[in-house]
Parts: structure tokens; C-alpha cells; sequence
């Protein structure tokens, strides 16, 4: 998320309205706010803004209509809408006329906020650039003009406005998720929704709700009923990144989406037509995993119309150079040097390297590499310290991993314990937790995003395991 996100909040309620304000200043946003429907849409159009929260019911304009002429205007602009229980209906057509997500009240200020700052990342991907092969560029850019590059990039042009699905291949580190946004930036649905989802990063219980949604009371803390992923994107596009980690059970309902172009809600018996173009991402090997039946061979053929293999940069080296200066426009500002530099002999040895990491390492290494040179021409010294920096934790923290796994498994096979999984959470979680809120000085927002966790999660956490940050000093406002 980007420094002090700005949030217009159109809500008539004084109490209500101050007590968001609050809470959204201490989590790092800037608030913007209007009683009126109608002055809340003025304001959208004539200053950008991150994310639009409304109330359903306000005079002037109403939520409803605030969101259809807003996203007629500002498609790439999220909208939440707040709504009470017996609007919900209403509410799910909202979606379909362009809001983001709604919350339905009474709700919790944790809910609102993890939606809000989802609905954010949505739109920085919709609207954030992708360059593609500029090396003079200090956005987002895809760099590189070998022979490999050059090709994908003809390729990407080829498929980008056909409504196919695309499966991307590649290494960790990459730059799939780039490709995706690229394709996505070049279609005819590039003012529709960007929905991306990590398949990897999301509790496989979850995973299901997450994409297809849910009704209230199908599960347990189904407290209302969710518009899923599926729903969010529709008449846009779905990035499934790290698809190879979906078990086979969720492949298969993802299949039959692919097929009839419906989905059903967790506990819902309604089939919803849903238009979305399918972009999957995944460093695994799906033919290694089809032959282990780890991975379905039908959603294989249906999600790999068209592939795009990223190569890992050990085979493009000679693109290294362009992507060194990128990096260096990129991030000299935030080093404090305006115009920084490298020798020849720095470049060369940093194309002679097999980065692992690919493109992730390399970018990592000119941003410590610029720390290092303290505003001189970074030299071939200041890169060596730099990669010494970065990978000699690394292969420590893989040593002391090993020797600690080899204890669990040791105390399963004597007997000691019974559930090695569950002795490794309870070893490590505590300080894991401990560590992000510490680093994050109290910040539970902050926290919760470094960790991958929602707000509800980071706060469970640390009152299992007493941990009290001392500058989370948000007042929740009253119940709506």
C-alpha cells in the first residue's frame, strides 16, 4: 500500500463519520469526507482519491446511484458500500454495477478496513502502469530486450485483446504478477476490474470462500453473506497467481466455472453468471504434478489456451544491464542519490551471478549495493558486500531451519510429541507475531500485511499470546 492512501467517505451519520475518521488516521489514511450523495460524487470527480466508502441511504444521492454514476466515470475508482441488512440485495446488484465489495451492518471496524485496503491494491493494479522494456523508466516496468523479452512481448501483444485464458510459467521471481497486469493493460477489458488472488498465500479452508463467496450461515463465523473474488471481477479479470497450490478439490469447482461460466456461493443454491477472463500464474512444474495427480489435466488444458514461459534471468544475463539501470533510476531517490552510478566492472560481475532469487534477487541487491556506495559510483566492492548481505542469512537461516526440523522429527519418531505441524506453530507463531508487531511499533495494519494475515487474524493472535502493542490506540466508532 502506498503512503496515506486517500479514502472519500460519504456518510450522514456525524457520530459514525467521526469515529471512521479516527480509526482510518491512526492506520495511515487520509480522510476525506461529505454527508450528501451528491457532494460526495463531486468530490470524486474532481480529485483523485484511492477508495470511495458510502452509506447506502443519504440525501441528496443515494449510495446506489452514487456508485452507478461514479463507476461510469471512475471505473478503475473501488467503492464500498455500507449497507443494513434489509438493503443486502440491493447491495449484490451494486456490485454488479461497479462497486467493489459492500459491508452489510452492524459491522466490524477490522472488516471494513482489511476490505478497504484489498480494494486499494485492486486498484493500484488496475491503474499502475506497466512499462514494458524502458530502461529510463522509474515505474513498474518489464525490462529487457533479448531475444526472449522480445518475443514475449510480441506475444502478449498477440493475445492481450482475445478473451483466452493465459496460464504464466515461471521461476519464483520473475515477474509474473507484471506479466499478468501487462496483458491485462492491454485488453479490451482494461476499464474493468483486475482481481488478483494468491492461491498460495490464503488458508486452503478459505480458499474456496475467498473465490466463489459464501451465504450467511453456511459455516461457522458466516455471519453475513460475502461476494466472492469471482463476483468482484466480473466483466474484468481474475489473476489466479500460484494456481499449482490449489488442491484438487477446489480445482475441480474451478473447472466447472471455466465450463458453464456460473458459480454458486458456499451454501447458496443460485447459480450467478459471471463474465471473467482467467489469467493463472505458477512457478511449479503442472506436468510433474498431473503425473503425481497433484494437479487436474482437464483445468491444465483449460487454463493453458495460451502460455507464456518467463525464462529465469540466468538465461537472459544480457539483459542485466538495462534492468541494473532501471533499478537505479528506480530507487536512487529513495537511497537520497539523484543520479547514481556503477562501474563496469560491478555490472559485469553481477551479470556473471546465477540469481536464484531472479529479478527479486537482482533488485534487492542494487538497492542495498546503493546504501552501500553512500552516493559514490557503486563499485564492485559495494556489490559484493551487498550480495554477501543478502544470501549469507539466507544460507544460515536454511542450516539452523534444517537442524530444527530434524529435532521435531525426532521427537515424533521417539514418541515425545504426536503432531510435528503443530509443535512447529507453537514453537514459532509466538515470535513471529512478536517480531512484526514490535518492527511495525504497535501498527496492527502494518503488522497484519507483512504477516499475510487480516486485522480480525492479527488480533486473535496477539491476545492468545499476550502481546499488547503499545501504540495501537484506535477507538473503534459506535456499532452501526
Amino acid at each position: 500500500m502506498k503512503t496515506n492512501p486517500k479514502v472519500l467517505l460519504v456518510e450522514d451519520d456525524a457520530s459514525i463519520a467521526t469515529g471512521l475518521r479516527k480509526v482510518f488516521a491512526v492506520n495511515g489514511y487520509t480522510v476525506t469526507a461529505h454527508s450528501r450523495g451528491d457532494d460526495g460524487l463531486a468530490a470524486a470527480l474532481a480529485e483523485p482519491f484511492d477508495v470511495v466508502i458510502t452509506d447506502f441511504k443519504l440525501p441528496g444521492l443515494d449510495g446506489l446511484e452514487l456508485v452507478r454514476q461514479l463507476h461510469q466515470s471512475r471505473p478503475k475508482l473501488p467503492i464500498i458500500l455500507i449497507t443494513a441488512h434489509g438493503t443486502t440485495e440491493t447491495a449484490i446488484e451494486a456490485t454488479k454495477w461497479g462497486a467493489f465489495d459492500y459491508v452489510p451492518k452492524p459491522f466490524e471496524v477490522d472488516e471494513l478496513l482489511d476490505i478497504t485496503a484489498r480494494a486499494i491494491e485492486c486498484s493500484r493494479l488496475m491503474s499502475e502502469p506497466v512499462e514494458i522494456g524502458d530502461p529510463a523508466s522509474t515505474r513498474t516496468a518489464i525490462i529487457g530486450h533479448s531475444r526472449v523479452m522480445q518475443n514475449l512481448y510480441k506475444e502478449i501483444g498477440r493475445i492481450a485483446a482475445t478473451p483466452v485464458t493465459v496460464l504464466i510459467l515461471g521461476d519464483t521471481g520473475t515477474g509474473k504478477e507484471l506479466i499478468a497486469r501487462a496483458v491485462y493493460q492491454h485488453s479490451d477489458r482494461a476499464a474493468a476490474p483486475f482481481i488478483a488472488i494468491n492461491c498460495a498465500a490464503i488458508p486452503e479452508a478459505l480458499l474456496e470462500s475467498e473465490l466463489f463467496g459464501h451465504e450467511r450461515g453456511s459455516f461457522t463465523g458466516a455471519d453475513a453473506r460475502r461476494i466472492g473474488r469471482f463476483e468482484q471481477a466480473h466483466g474484468g479479470t481474475l489473476f489466479l497467481d500460484e494456481i499449482g497450490d490449489m488442491n484438487v478439490g477446489l480445482q475441480a469447482k474451478l473447472l466447472r466455472v471455466l465450463q458453464e461460466k456460473t458459480i454458486q456461493r458456499i451454501g447458496g443454491k443460485e447459480s450467478i453468471l459471471v463474465d471473467v477472463r482467467i489469467i493463472a500464474a505458477t512457478h511449479r512444474d503442472l506436468k510433474a504434478a498431473m503425473a503425481e495427480r497433484l494437479f487436474r489435466e482437464d483445468l491444465f488444458y483449460r487454463l493453458s489456451v495460451v502460455t507464456l514461459a518467463l525464462p529465469p534471468l540466468k538465461q537472459r544475463a544480457e539483459d542485466i544491464p538495462d534492468m541494473i539501470r532501471y533499478f537505479l533510476r528506480r530507487y536512487g531517490p529513495e537511497a537520497g542519490v539523484a543520479s547514481p552510478s556503477i562501474s563496469p566492472e560491478a555490472v559485469a560481475f553481477l551479470q556473471s551471478q546465477p540469481w536464484p532469487g531472479n529479478v527479486r534477487e537482482l533488485e534487492n541487491a542494487v538497492r542495498k549495493a546503493l546504501l552501500f556506495a553512500r552516493d559514490y559510483t557503486i563499485g564492485l566492492e559495494n556489490v559484493k558486500a551487498a550480495l554477501a548481505q543478502a544470501r549469507q542469512p539466507v544460507t544460515t537461516a536454511k542450516q539452523t531451519h534444517a537442524a530444527y526440523i530434524t529435532e521435531l522429527m525426532d521427537r515424533v519418531e521417539s514418541g515425545e510429541i504426536s503432531n510435528a505441524y503443530a509443535q512447529m506453530l507453537s514453537d514459532l507463531e509466538p515470535e513471529l507475531y512478536a517480531q512484526a508487531i514490535r518492527r511495525a511499533q504497535g501498527n496492527i495494519t502494518k503488522a497484519a500485511q507483512w504477516l499475510g494475515v487480516t486485522r480480525l487474524k492479527m488480533r486473535e493472535k496477539l491476545k492468545e499470546f499476550t502481546l499488547h502493542p503499545k501504540h495501537d490506540s484506535e477507538s473503534p466508532p459506535p456499532a452501526t
